[in-house]
């Protein structure tokens, strides 16, 4: 090699030593390196990356604070952008955008599911131009993620911030799992939001990984370190297909952790039960992987392996409000229809259900608007679709749990499961209140539902002919 050769090529390799270590993370010993994160998520050996000498000339700004590039998990290939956190806390700034746009090309070019690995402050505010006009900044980043929402899984490990606009990264993705006392997601700082409303509150309250798995639902689930929320990821990624355009894949059956579920469903309408029993008993054992488990628990979604065959299953939850489909658990249940939809999974509906939500405070919530979502989505979903009645259904949630109109390919039942507009006792109500209220003798009153009940079981023929034939076998 002559000397003018090696001079390039050694600065080549110096600039490489110096970027893929990164930044100094011993300062928070919570947090894995943005190397150690990568080791955790890909097979070994498989990481090929892109654009790591970007602004390698700039001292203090290894890989511009991003790594990008395409890996393996369990032989499928996925591309993957990871936030630096130890490199300007993980801000973005032109070339952190311009990577992170071109891996999502990629990604869209050759149908990669993306993970994301989020630890970001927002915007480098000294790069203004570069991360937040230009035509592939930020706002480009969030038009290829719709993009790809629906032709490829996106599954989002947040690990740290996702602050300001940046925080719409998470939101378009498939799957948002937080780590507890690290993760957050907000447009504005506690700091920013009492300078503009006078409002005190905290990092937790306004954007803490719990508040988001239990009340905004921005988050699917909480994990305890950056190790599990990875795992979980990969885990999750198992249950989808590359793309759209294929199948999810398939695992050797299993039999359910419950053999016999027999007595799990009291005969009493509200008496409450945990429909996870029943899920048990449906199940390959250990097979499924709950969706938001703490938000809107009066429904379950989730997805997991029936004889090794992936499906999504949307059943109500009855010892959670009596399994009533509310504003929030018609949401829950819409997106996680859609996703199902998406990426050819079947869908299982198990109704236990005496209707949406009625009231004052969920009318003005839009509870009609919310559940044309989740009918919407339920009646738009191409994939095989089943139904089973495991108690009751009423009302509107009938319809909302894939009702016989809506084309199930199986709509079943067991022995004694009902279904009606309304519960018995809700019906006498509805039809005879006012004339029951009326009869001021109790005595009275009594002989009058005896006689409504007498006259449904005396009933007789209008006429002794044959009104029609027996159905031939």
């Amino acid at each position: 090699m002559t000397a003018p050769e090696a001079g390039p090529a050694q600065e080549v390799r110096a600039a490489i030593a110096a970027a893929r270590p990164g930044s100094d993370a011993s300062r928070w010993p919570g947090k894995l390196p943005v190397e150690d994160r990568l080791a955790a998520l890909l097979d070994p050996g498989s990481w090929r990356e892109d654009g790591l000498l970007a602004n390698a000339r700039v001292g203090g700004l290894p890989a511009d604070g991003v790594r990008t590039g395409v890996g393996r998990i369990e032989g499928r290939a996925v591309a993957v952008i990871a936030h630096d956190f130890a490199v300007k806390a993980g801000s973005w700034g032109k070339l952190t955008c311009e990577k992170q746009v071109r891996i999502l090309e990629r990604a869209d070019r050759d149908l990669l599911p993306v993970i994301y690995l989020v630890d970001s402050a927002g915007g480098r505010l000294t790069e203004q131009l570069g991360f937040f006009s230009d035509h592939r900044g930020a706002s480009r980043i969030f038009q290829l993620q719709v993009a790809l929402s629906g032709r490829v899984p996106q599954i989002c490990c947040l690990l740290g911030p996702s602050a300001a606009g940046g925080a719409y990264m998470p939101a378009f993705t498939d799957w948002v799992g937080m780590v507890e006392g690290n993760a957050s997601m907000y447009l504005a700082s506690p700091r920013v939001a009492e300078k503009v409303t006078g409002e005190r509150t905290t990092l937790e309250e306004m954007g803490g990984a719990l508040m988001h798995a239990t009340v905004s639902g921005c988050a699917d689930e909480v994990f305890g370190s950056d190790w599990e929320v990875i795992a979980a990821a990969r885990l999750l990624l198992s249950y989808l297909p590359d793309s759209w355009e294929r199948r999810p894949p398939a695992a050797a059956p299993a039999a359910p952790s419950r053999p016999d579920w027999s007595g799990v469903i009291p005969a009493a309408e509200t008496a409450g039960y945990d429909v996870g029993e029943v899920i048990d008993g449906l199940v390959d054992a250990d097979s499924f992987f709950e969706i938001k488990a703490r938000w809107a628990e009066e429904i379950v979604t989730g997805l997991a392996r029936l004889d090794g065959r992936v499906v999504g299953i949307v059943a109500n939850q009855p010892q959670v409000r009596s399994g009533a489909i509310f504003v929030d658990s018609a949401d829950k249940a819409a997106r996680f229809i859609t996703m199902c939809d998406a990426f050819n999974i079947p869908l299982l509906f198990l109704h236990d259900v005496p209707g949406f939500m009625v009231g004052v405070a969920v009318e003005q919530q839009g509870i009609i608007r919310h559940g044309a979502k989740m009918i919407t989505a339920m009646a738009s979903a191409e994939v095989p679709k089943f139904s089973v009645i495991l108690r009751k259904s009423y009302a509107a949630g009938y319809y909302a749990m894939c009702a016989p109109g809506f084309g199930p390919r199986a709509s079943l039942a067991l022995p004694t499961a009902v279904a009606g507009p309304m519960a018995a006792e809700a019906s006498v109500n509805a039809m005879y209140a006012k004339k029951i209220a009326e009869i001021g003798d109790p005595a009275e009153r009594a002989a009058f539902t005896v006689a409504r009940l007498a006259a449904a079981e005396g009933w007789t023929r209008a006429t002794r002919r044959r009104h029609h034939h027996i159905s031939p076998v």
